[in-house]
């Protein structure tokens, strides 16, 4: 179920962190226990896909270390769990709004699509998994029910857009010629397409957040002009990650890099300390 993964949901805390409701405590009570629901989603999801992955995941140098992959751990006895768990998470977030349980059932079924086709399709295989990371944000605001704001949906699909193509580069320079036996579309990208769709993205990503903070009605909600002066951190961040695509060969396992690299640690960080002073002062 790839626990080390699950910090991906963090996104889901956007919502109440941007509507400033984070010391609100019934609503952060609310948005943390769907953040574990979505962690059980999520690790049924990843259960589906090793499922779905088997073959290929046998010719991976990592991946095939994996439960599912080498051996360790039956087919079987992996759909049992997946089956109980998906239908328990589902339930139990129907219990906490059906709003929010509609949100979790299209992540689900998405994610379903994404393990049977459209990883296979190339562009939309991106999409599927910038999709996703929409879906997160979006279910930790309908959650606690407050309003999502275009410009967060703008940021997160560019965002999950830049990991994804940089974890798609990764995997393509790792396995080389062996790239396209071990995920069918690799065959359809060339390192230097994706370093053109990376480009783009990254631009779009810089330029998004900033306007962000300078909009008019950003300033007139948050009632401050000061969030311009978190867009280094963001700079930061974003050129951090590049460098370390490019320069030590990262970028498969974009969760482990958030939690091992100490200088994009301590960019992250600024950046929550420097919105929660703005937002929350």
């Amino acid at each position: 179920m790839r626990p080390k993964q699950w910090m991906k949901n963090l996104f889901m805390f956007a919502g109440i962190l941007f509507s400033q409701n984070l010391f609100n405590f019934p609503l952060l009570l609310k948005s943390i226990l769907a953040f574990f629901i979505f962690c059980l989603i999520s690790g049924s999801t990843y259960v589906m896909n090793d499922i779905a992955d088997l073959k290929e995941d046998r010719h991976h140098p990592l991946k095939s270390q994996r439960p599912l992959a080498s051996g360790r751990l039956r087919v079987s006895y992996a759909l049992w769990w997946l089956i109980f768990i998906s239908l328990f998470s589902l339930g139990v977030s129907f219990k906490l709004s059906p709003l929010f349980f509609l949100v979790a059932l299209s992540y689900f079924m998405l994610q379903l699509a994404y393990s049977i086709s459209l990883k296979h399709m190339v562009i939309l295989d991106v999409f599927a998994i910038a999709c996703g990371f929409v879906l997160r944000v979006v279910a930790g605001a309908v959650v606690i029910d407050v309003q999502i704001s275009s410009w967060l949906l703008i940021c997160t699909i560019l965002l999950s857009l830049f990991l994804g193509l940089s974890k798609r580069r990764h995997e393509l320079v790792v396995l080389e010629g062996g790239a396209p036996t071990h995920r069918k579309v690799l065959g359809e990208y060339s390192p230097y397409l994706l370093d053109q769709m990376i480009s783009v993205v990254t631009a779009s990503t810089v330029v998004a957040y900033a306007l962000y903070t300078m909009s008019e009605e950003t300033i007139e909600k948050f009632g401050s002009k000061n969030l311009v002066f978190t867009v280094p951190f963001v700079l930061y961040g974003i050129f951090r990650y590049l460098y370390l695509i490019h320069q030590k060969g990262a970028g498969g396992n974009p969760e482990s890099i958030l939690v091992t690299d100490k200088p994009l640690m301590i960019a992250i960080l600024l950046w929550v300390i420097a919105i929660g002073i703005i937002l929350y002062r």
